[in-house]
């Protein structure tokens, strides 16, 4: 994969940053898109924040937040041009686990820790670094084991029965097998639906999914979606922890956290300028601006991290998209859901386990573009996936490093006859190398 991150010198008039007559211009177009992608956006975002052990209704601000945040931004500091921002299911058991960890109540000031970091790797253009020092394929790896921990967490929504209708006996009754077919039907014809229409309407089979679950739940009675209606405070995000140690690991936290969302945002980048409708080129530092904004600010009502999802941006392109006008349109639908969450509780779980067991199943196949890299780069990925998965997301991440750390050193060293502080010297001759293709 082929990372730019800078525009062009010579850029095309649509290239330069929206003016009111150039949105004006796709207004009309921007606006459908906007509401098409908005409704799109709102299951995922409801199962990302489940995965993430956050309060739904912080997910859909955040969203809401973040999407006028990128607009704004368009008109004067663009980082890529139809890209639509949200809560990201790479990141959601990374938060789960600060979630786990510190609590809910300080998860405030880990997402505006998070954002400092944020903006001091924008400001000091950093983000070219990262791409180096962690390798493209090891972030795969690390996003496959996150996609199946997804799919397995939202694997039991698909046999969940009714409260009350447990079985007494035996685990698999006549009911769970009938409520796991059921949910074996819809994850079928979403996959389906999805392989048709990816490339013209990916909203559509979305539509279809929750209208049908809609409609089937009002003649068979399935578990619905339960969605707390919590209040939204503005407060500053201040922590609530004991000692320095807790500290120490919060901040070790928040750097990982920071730099996922950072590489993640930059993969979305290259692929959003591939998909752009004028062929414009986009400037992740820009983006990166965008997102820490965003960040620092959701921190004050509780939200969460945020970054230009491929799903929703790839939406946001097909449904007509030209200009960021789009978020505007996109924070309105999303908003109405904020402020009226009740109407949430309509969402049968099936649909939102098919829907969410398909993202974690992309995730996971996401390992394919490793090949790309040779035979060593899939076997680490898979390795630093497993790890994930099974160790955890920031153990297993540092374990896949330190391993591919050691096994270039014993290459260095042992075939190649060079001294140990020659190969850390000239590993960091590469870094600053290598780092200027992202300039």
């Amino acid at each position: 994969m082929t990372l730019n991150t800078s525009t062009s010198d010579k850029a095309a008039p649509s290239d330069r940053p929206a003016s009111a007559a150039f949105q004006l211009q796709y207004a009309g177009r921007d606006a459908a898109a906007g509401m098409i992608t908005g409704t799109m956006a709102i299951p995922l975002t409801v199962g990302i924040a489940i995965m993430s052990a956050y309060p739904i209704k912080v997910g859909l601000a955040t969203v809401v937040f973040a999407s006028l945040v990128g607009w704004i931004f368009s008109w004067f500091r663009p980082g890529n041009y139809i890209g639509s921002p949200g809560i990201a299911a790479g990141l959601a058991p990374v938060l789960a686990l600060g979630v786990a960890n510190f609590g809910v109540e300080n998860m405030a000031f880990c997402i505006f820790l998070t954002a400092v970091m944020q903006a001091i790797i924008w400001k000091c253009n950093w983000q070219k670094y990262l791409l180096v020092a962690i390798p493209i394929y090891l972030v795969e790896g690390l996003l496959a084991g996150v996609g199946l921990k997804i799919f397995l967490k939202f694997f039991e929504f698909t046999y969940e029965l009714l409260p009350g209708a447990e079985p007494v006996g035996a685990f698999w009754n006549l009911a769970r097998v009938q409520m796991l077919m059921i949910s074996l039907v819809a994850f079928v014809g979403f996959v389906f639906l999805f392989g048709k229409l990816k490339n013209t309407y990916p909203a559509v089979p979305y539509f279809v999914l929750i209208v049908a679950g809609v409609v089937f739940s009002l003649f068979v009675p399935v578990p619905m979606l339960h969605v707390e209606d919590v209040a939204l405070k503005i407060a500053f995000p201040l922590p609530q922890i004991d000692g320095p140690l807790i500290l120490m690991y919060m901040t070790l936290f928040c750097l990982m956290l920071a730099v996922i969302d950072v590489i993640e945002q930059v993969m979305s980048n290259a692929a959003i300028e591939k998909i752009d409708p004028l062929g414009r080129k986009c400037h992740s530092n820009n983006s990166l601006l965008a997102i820490w904004v965003a960040n620092l600010g959701s921190s004050f009502f509780g939200g969460m991290t945020n970054l230009d999802g491929l799903a929703k941006s790839t939406t946001n392109r097909l449904a007509g998209a030209y200009t960021k006008f789009s978020l505007l349109f996109l924070a309105l639908v999303v908003g109405f859901f904020t402020v009226n969450v009740q109407y949430l509780e309509y969402l049968p779980k099936f649909s939102l386990a098919a829907i969410m067991m398909f993202s974690g199943y992309k995730m996971v196949v996401g390992l394919i573009h490793v090949t790309q890299y040779g035979r060593y780069a899939l076997i680490l990925a898979t390795l630093c996936g497993a790890l994930v998965y099974k160790v955890g997301i920031f153990e297993g991440l540092l374990i896949a490093m330190a391993i591919h750390g050691l096994i270039h050193f014993m290459v260095y060293t042992q075939n190649e006859k060079i001294p140990g502080r020659d190969v850390i010297k000239r590993y960091f001759e590469n870094l600053k190398k290598d780092s200027s293709k992202f300039s």
